[in-house]
């Protein structure tokens, strides 16, 4: 938790209210999100006991397993969630775009828009996570088959759950998570992982704190835990019962289909109140104007989108269970720099997140108070311009001369630290001069505008948005056995016998 956030929090509690932690959304929501709010059963290796699933506030659809230890019953739910999500996902699929590639020497293509699903919470996530992986290698002949769409279903579960790792991803969204990046309320992370109380602080009823909100929405009977556990009473006192009714009523379709309504009901009224607080999050989120880098992430996403598309219908095996060596430190390494490049875009969108680098020194606001612009460095070989600027700041500074710096107000130029010092008129505070470099124009005039002018108000940050290179990885040929590369081939003229797994001990 950073100082500001911790601050947040505190103020949250004074105020009754939670605290807006950033100025802008940080996530892409999507115009037609499909709602999904999953329940298992206790006890259970993610067995799905029902879900409410949509896209419209006021047409949920409920699909419930019965008996969720009967199998057959279990993915015959996976074939219904089936026939609503693919549907679902593959209708994104109708116009595509041109994108250029390689400086423009290449075109390739993308949807212009892709599916965005929203679960709960983090535990949701989790649970498409782990359903995918058991729905995804199923057979649809031979043996105890499964509907063709079920595996079908796992490997985009499989896809989702995977991209919601890569940092700044929205193709699937845990809406507490969502929540908490853009407020802070008065009460402890673990707290803020219940949907209802969260909401309860960040925007209580008429006439209630958020504390007391929060501390309404603990009860279970008015506001069900959002899944995808149920809570243990409701196991004890509804869910088992009516499931032991159905049982019952086996050999009698007019008495079982009463008693599946029964459980329905019961399903139902455990998930409705949960429907409701989605939509609220949805439109609380809605309602902040997006980032200026949300888009471009997005568009990150409808690549992913786009090419995944392209393996099913090139390649179409299901995911493996677990990476090999290579792909797992290539995957690691992506989502490495794909976690800093989302935190410096996050940084140069959101003045309040910006102001936690300030904090620590990475960052500082500070007021030019001398311009030279029309500076020439004949140094080198030939003449150059390279203005500089003198800015005095409160902020405590951690930069030592030499270092780069850049301005989110101007991404395109470059600067360098070529003095730090105390202020020159004893007053508190640090007078920096900085080089700059780019976004300057081609002649040795400076461009009207590219050089920043006595009183104005800039900040600057070693936080840098640059490209990174990626990372060089071996082959699967090149790679020992010892991490998944090819086993030693034999030398001719040995061939490999039974003494060969043969132990001294044995």
């Amino acid at each position: 938790m950073s100082t500001l956030t911790a601050l947040a929090r505190a103020e949250a509690v004074a105020a009754g209210r939670a605290q807006r932690i950033t100025t802008v959304r940080h996530l892409h929501l999507g115009t037609r999100p499909l709602v999904v709010i999953p329940l298992s059963m206790a006890g259970e290796a993610n067995a799905p006991l029902a879900a409410l699933v949509g896209t419209d506030p006021a047409d949920p659809r409920l699909l419930f397993v019965p008996q969720p230890r009967n199998r057959d019953q279990r993915f015959g739910f996976a074939a219904e969630l089936a026939g609503i999500v693919l549907p679902y996902l593959t209708s994104f699929r109708g116009v595509a775009e041109a994108v250029a590639v390689n400086r423009g020497k290449e075109v390739r293509h993308r949807y212009v828009d892709a599916p965005q699903v929203v679960v709960p919470n983090s535990a949701g996530i989790q649970f498409v996570r782990l359903f995918g992986r058991s729905t995804r290698f199923r057979r649809t002949d031979g043996d105890y088959p499964v509907h063709p769409a079920v595996p079908e279903l796992g490997r985009w579960l499989t896809f989702l759950a995977d991209r919601a790792e890569h940092p700044g991803s929205c193709l699937l969204l845990g809406l507490t998570e969502a929540l908490t990046m853009h407020w802070a309320t008065g009460q402890s992370p673990l707290e803020d992982a219940h949907l209802a109380a969260l909401l309860g602080w960040i925007d209580p009823p008429p006439g209630l704190t958020g504390a007391e909100a929060a501390a309404l929405a603990e009860d279970p009977v008015s506001w069900p835990p959002a899944g995808p556990l149920t809570d243990p009473t409701f196991d004890n006192e509804i869910l088992a019962p009516a499931i032991a009714g159905y049982e019952e009523a086996a050999g009698d379709p007019a008495r079982q289909a009463r008693a599946a309504d029964v459980l329905a009901e019961a399903l139902r009224s455990q998930l409705e109140p949960t429907w409701r607080l989605m939509w609220q999050g949805l439109g609380l989120l809605r309602a902040l104007p997006a980032g200026g880098r949300v888009e471009q992430r997005w568009a990150e996403d409808r690549d992913a989108f786009t090419n995944f598309i392209l393996y099913l219908e090139e390649v179409g095996f299901p995911q493996p269970r677990r990476d090999g060596a290579v792909t797992a430190a290539s995957r690691l390494h992506r989502l490495e720099r794909a976690l800093q490049s989302y935190a410096v875009q996050r940084a140069y969108d959101d003045p309040l997140v910006m102001a936690d680098h300030r904090l620590t020194g990475e960052a500082f606001v500070g007021t030019v108070v001398l311009a030279d612009p029309n500076r020439i460095d004949d140094s080198g070989k030939r003449r150059v311009l390279r203005p500089r600027i003198m800015l005095r700041t409160a902020d405590p500074v951690q930069i030592i001369p030499g270092t780069a710096v850049f301005s989110p107000d101007r991404p395109q130029q470059k600067a360098r630290v070529v003095f730090v010092n105390p202020a020159s008129d004893g007053s508190e505070g640090t007078e920096l001069v900085l080089e700059l470099t780019g976004g300057l124009g081609r002649a040795l005039t400076p461009a009207p505008g590219s050089v920043p002018e006595v009183g104005d108000r800039l900040c600057y940050t070693t936080l840098s948005d640059a490209f990174m290179p990626p990372g060089e990885f071996p082959d699967r040929e090149q790679t020992p056995w010892t991490h998944g590369g090819p086993p030693t081939a034999y030398e001719e003229p040995v061939e490999p016998t039974a003494d060969d797994a043969r132990e001294e001990w044995a």
